[in-house]
């Protein structure tokens, strides 16, 4: 009888191990094939891209599409703008984020909760909602059409998240770290940046990888707060690289997969402090 009891558990082990691993592979291939087809569309020639029946793979690779990306328009300006904003805003939501998450965690004041259930209403709010008192508000200071400008919005919209991320993996942390700061006569700013974010850095590197992410891929702020060529980012370079009455899809496919490639490098290298950081964050609220 016992025999038979572990043969039918390891029977259904083994179903449920073939089972996961065909839904894996189902998942990946449907996350991975449309790579493949822009990779596959980006080494081909124009009159290949467009033939029929489908290519499935390129008959007589090319790289022509990576050259005229480069060539007909200013993409390294594209990047440029967009390493610029997208740094620049990671850098400074996290930044703001991580002392005003520290100041929610360890401090007990008036309006505390009022300001946490504030921060956290601003995410329900549709940015499509907001973008037209944005662009007033910048237009009034003058700086529409300015990197400044877009660096300031994105803040904006990462910075409540930056704080409940930091307050949430705070809170993980024990005061009494702090209290024997504090006893050794350090500061707060010294118990913070000397004790606090080396432990927190899981939690700080994912909120600095969320701001980035979203910033580098955003599109539709920066259609409506940039209008001119010369600061553009990769996403608005991509967009308009489809012509009024003509597409070039070897180029298209090849601009966005090298316009990829920043934000999967990133992703890759910081992928198990995200995950660490989202799953220690949202341990107490």
């Amino acid at each position: 009888m016992r025999g038979t009891a572990t043969g039918s558990v390891w029977r259904e082990r083994r179903l449920d191990t073939v089972v996961s691993y065909n839904l894996l592979a189902l998942a990946t291939l449907y996350a991975l094939f449309p790579v493949a087809w822009m990779l596959s569309t980006s080494l081909k020639s124009e009159a290949e891209a467009f033939s029929l029946p489908i290519r499935w793979i390129p008959k007589q690779p090319t790289l022509a599409a990576y050259v005229e990306m480069w060539t007909l328009k200013p993409f390294a300006t594209y990047f440029y703008n967009s390493t610029v904003v997208s740094g620049l805003t990671a850098l400074l939501s996290t930044a703001l984020g991580a002392l005003a998450g520290y100041g929610f965690s360890r401090f007990r004041f008036r309006f505390r909760t009022a300001l946490l259930g504030g921060f956290l209403a601003t995410q329900m709010i549709s940015g499509v909602l907001v973008i037209g008192p944005y662009f007033q508000i910048l237009a009034a200071v003058e700086l529409y059409n300015t990197l400044t400008g877009l660096i300031i919005a994105y803040v904006t919209i990462c910075l409540p998240f930056a704080a409940w991320m930091s307050k949430g993996y705070f809170d993980s942390i024990p005061r009494e770290l702090d209290e024997a700061g504090l006893v050794d006569g350090a500061s707060r700013l010294q118990i913070f940046l000397r004790i606090i974010m080396p432990i927190a850095l899981p939690g700080t590197l994912a909120t600095l990888l969320f701001a980035f992410l979203l910033a580098w891929q955003d599109l539709l702020w920066a259609l409506c707060l940039i209008s001119i060529d010369a600061k553009r980012t990769v996403t608005l370079g991509v967009a308009f690289a489809v012509g009024e009455f003509v597409v070039k899809w070897p180029m298209l496919t090849a601009a966005s997969l090298i316009g990829s490639l920043p934000t999967l490098i990133l992703y890759l290298a910081l992928q198990r402090f995200y995950v660490e950081g989202l799953a220690r964050g949202a341990v107490k609220g």
